[in-house]
């Protein structure tokens, strides 16, 4: 089997209200859909996302670069092509976009090489589980008010959600404390219950907000600081309770050893499209296996699942529903977990008519 040739196409879902977090304002997801052809008439699928489409050409020109660099070779040879491409961008840098454009090759490689042998990823990774745990991510975020965040968390529970994330970072402690307070009030005692301050805080104000929030019994605190500031990550981790999560902006596995030797986390979350792919990641959960540190994949929840279903320090999936509308196969939420579908690839198509749309180049004909 041979690479023939790679299609791309950039699409844009827009939110029917902007939402907030400590340091964004988001209008909508915008994103770029990479096809992977083979003269076997087999295509693998991935996609990259980004907020704001004026970033998608970049994007588009890196995934273009290193796609035009696999054509005439095996997709289902998946180290050698990620290790091929590792050394094209040694001269770009291996971290940033550069790990965008490997992350959307590889991946769509191993979606066809599932679907060349008739097997779920998650199989051809050594298949661990068949469901795992969930948070919903698409909601409680820092724009909302107290009584929105407190309705949205209940209607979280009526979807059958058994854990949920909050946004936080507000430049008053006292508020954050008020509103964690109101959404843990709103779900019980038992109900799992993550916070994440999007890398918006100082070191000494995540400290003193940190040892506040372990009244509240949180799973994790997530990205308190920069994700740069390592040091000030582990200042953080080792002077609270809860547990620190981090890694989404994080970048190929050397990012990832350096967060593990730094102990800058107690959680880490590789980003698909961030670490580069499919190949990449499962290093970087082996590698933090290692160091008994569990891993929670950010974002990509159709994809992830079946890198969930094969690798044993998951603890849990992040519900993020941004990009569900390009699916022709939805999410099975069944007592707080995923199910991991066990079907050939990734167990996930674009549906074409979601992707004629949401796609940016049909908006500007028209």
């Amino acid at each position: 089997m041979k690479i023939t040739g790679l299609r791309t196409r950039a699409i844009e879902i827009p939110f029917d209200k902007p939402i907030g977090t400590a340091i964004h304002r988001i209008e909508g997801v915008a994103g770029l859909l990479v096809w992977l052809d083979t003269d076997e008439g087999i295509t693998g699928e991935s996609y990259l996302w980004a907020i704001g489409a004026h970033r998608l050409p970049v994007l588009d020109a890196i995934t273009r670069m290193l796609g035009e660099r696999m054509i005439g070779k095996d997709p289902r040879d998946t180290t050698a092509r990620f290790d091929e491409m590792w050394g094209e961008i040694n001269f770009l840098g291996h971290k940033g976009v550069s790990l965008f454009g490997i992350a959307a090759i590889d991946w769509a490689c191993w979606d066809i090489l599932g679907q060349s042998l008739g097997a779920s990823v998650s199989r051809l990774l050594g298949r661990r589980r068949d469901r795992v745990r969930t948070y919903a991510s698409g909601g409680l975020w820092a724009s909302m008010t107290i009584p929105e965040l407190q309705a949205q968390a209940r209607d979280f529970l009526d979807q059958g959600f058994q854990a949920m994330k909050m946004r936080i970072g507000k430049p008053d402690i006292g508020e954050d404390i008020e509103r964690v307070a109101a959404v843990r009030d709103a779900i019980g005692p038992k109900v799992d219950l993550m916070a994440d301050a999007n890398q918006g805080l100082s070191v000494p104000h995540a400290i003193r907000l940190g040892r506040r929030l372990e009244d509240f019994n949180l799973v994790w605190f997530e990205e308190p600081v920069q994700a740069y500031d390592l040091e000030g990550s582990a200042r953080v981790a080792a002077e609270i309770d809860t547990p620190i999560a981090s890694g989404e902006t994080e970048y190929g596995r050397y990012g990832f050893r350096d967060m593990l030797e730094r102990k800058s986390a107690d959680v880490l979350m590789p980003d698909l499209e961030r670490v580069g792919g499919i190949t990449e990641w499962i290093r970087v959960a082996n590698m933090a296996a290692s160091y008994d540190v569990p891993v929670s994949p950010h974002l990509f929840t159709e994809h992830c699942l079946q890198i969930c279903g094969a690798v044993s320090n998951i603890s849990y999936a992040e519900h993020m529903p941004w990009f569900r509308p390009l699916f022709s196969e939805q999410v099975e939420l069944v007592d707080g977990d995923l199910l991991i579908p066990d079907v050939p690839g990734l167990g996930f198509r674009f549906d074409p008519d979601a992707v004629e749309r949401y796609a940016l180049d049909r908006r500007a004909q028209g």
